[in-house]
């Protein structure tokens, strides 16, 4: 049989073909033999289309006289630059799905695949989670291709490379891992590479979580109950390039805006953009200032906890915010019911429309807060103190180590409830086990430079530096 009928069956045989109407087939007669191309609608650019079929339609026969391959009829007879040749249907189908154009020729006993894709995307705006006061107003997007033009327009370095992946049965996810060559941990590189290749996942319909959930099931370790994210998530061109530069790993996930920084330890959330857009002084301040709020959003409920229930004594000019009073729920209880209340608040602002975002606040502030305290249910130390924590919280980068410090927070609470002082450094102390049994996605200490002690690169991440 010849092998563009052969090539061609194979096509029409794994084409919804007539069932999909966004899947299409175009006949043509290039040079005088019989062509045949297959496009999703709606992935194409048509103004690309439409240049690459009025010019194959004007080859002579005489041109394609001399392209007795597909190789040679790209050398002689194709000028649009992202054109290759695949033999294998499958990897030519995956192609299609993908917005390329894969073109079959008589004579040829190779696909002809030209990218011509065109993906509907939005603008890069900054993203509304890691705006800077000074820095690049750019972010990330859902077009992968996108991303890594936003990196390497930053990092113009020979040694900047860009590994491609595709994960997923179904959903068949371009995954891109980047790093820079000569300072990334080889070793590191070529475990990442063979658990990408390795994963067996139906679709990453959730992106970056779907692949870092399957990366911790590949390193065999039980982490569902375990909150500390071992990755560090960034939707920041320059974060991204910056960490790169440094030596970290970055994954590109097609369909997503979030990049992956791999590894990740909890000293890494220390830093913030907005550090290194301001002089060394005031980036120092911030560091530190976020550096304190992490110990208040930990210890401010337990030890008021603590004071509240008579196990640390407070000096008599301060014993003013000291409860006196009988209250009908335990402080306790009501800082467990406004833990969940503010994440209850926090939820419904994120379902609730931009227009009727300020009729949340008013409701959430004054009518709750005030009912709250006039029916007997709370008292303000309470509410002004789940405030602070709530409000510092967000003077922090990551939302999922925000919540790691959440969980042990309110282990204290439990532990200083129960056995007072020594519950309470029971719990913290549960915690601080919690903390350093774990691993990141690379398998390194989740307490580096701690633990194992780096002076040089501990001191680079507690404060903010020259380098």
């Amino acid at each position: 049989m010849n092998k563009y009928n052969q090539l061609l069956d194979e096509f029409r045989a794994k084409l919804p073909l007539g069932e999909c109407f966004d899947i299409l087939e175009r006949d043509l007669s290039i040079g005088g033999k019989n062509t045949t191309m297959f496009f999703v609608d709606g992935l194409t650019k048509g103004s690309v289309v439409q240049l690459v079929m009025s010019f194959l339609l004007a080859i002579p026969p005489e041109a394609m006289a001399r392209a007795d391959t597909a190789k040679a009829f790209i050398k002689y007879n194709m000028p649009y630059l992202d054109t290759m040749t695949e033999p294998d249907v499958d990897k030519a189908l995956k192609q299609l799905y993908a917005g390329l154009l894969p073109v079959l020729i008589d004579g040829y006993d190779e696909v002809i695949i030209v990218d011509i894709r065109d993906y509907p995307s939005r603008s890069v705006d900054e993203p509304s989670k890691e705006k800077s006061l000074r820095g690049a107003k750019d972010g990330f997007t859902e077009t992968m291709m996108t991303n890594i033009a936003l990196i390497r327009r930053r990092l113009r370095d020979n040694n900047l490379i860009f590994k491609a992946f595709v994960v997923g049965k179904n959903s068949k996810t371009d995954v891109s891992l980047a790093y820079m060559k000569g300072k990334a941990d080889p070793q590191l590189v070529d475990r990442l590479s063979q658990y990408l290749n390795s994963l067996h996942l139906s679709t990453t319909t959730v992106g970056e979580q779907t692949i870092v959930e399957a990366l911790g099931k590949i390193q065999k370790r039980k982490n569902w109950f375990n909150p500390f994210p071992k990755v560090r998530y960034t939707q920041r061109p320059d974060v991204v390039s910056a960490h790169i530069a440094e030596g970290k790993i970055a994954l590109i996930i097609d369909n997503s805006p979030t990049v992956i920084l791999i590894p990740a330890g909890i000293f890494d959330f220390v830093q913030d953009v907005d550090d290194y857009y301001f002089p060394i002084l005031t980036g120092n301040y911030f560091r530190m200032l976020r550096i304190i709020n992490c110990f208040v959003i930990l210890f401010l409920t337990p030890i008021y906890l603590l004071v509240g229930q008579g196990d640390i004594p407070v000096p008599i000019n301060i014993d003013f915010f000291v409860p006196d009073e009988d209250f009908a729920i335990s402080l306790f209880w009501q800082f467990i019911l406004l833990e969940l209340a503010i994440d209850g608040l926090k939820l419904a602002s994120l379902n609730t429309p931009e227009s009727l975002g300020m009729s949340l606040s008013v409701i959430g502030a004054l009518i709750l807060g005030e009912f709250s305290i006039s029916s007997g249910w709370f008292i303000p130390q309470t509410i002004l103190c789940m405030a602070v924590v709530a409000l510092a919280s967000f003077t922090q980068p990551s939302i999922e180590l925000g919540y790691g410090v959440k969980f042990i927070r309110i282990l204290i609470l439990i532990g200083a409830a129960v056995y007072g002082i020594w519950g309470a450094a029971i719990g913290l102390a549960l915690g601080l086990l919690w903390v350093a049994t774990t691993k990141t996605i690379g398998g390194t200490s989740y307490l580096y430079p701690l633990v194992p002690f780096n002076k040089r690169a501990l001191k680079k991440l507690i404060f903010r530096t020259r380098e």
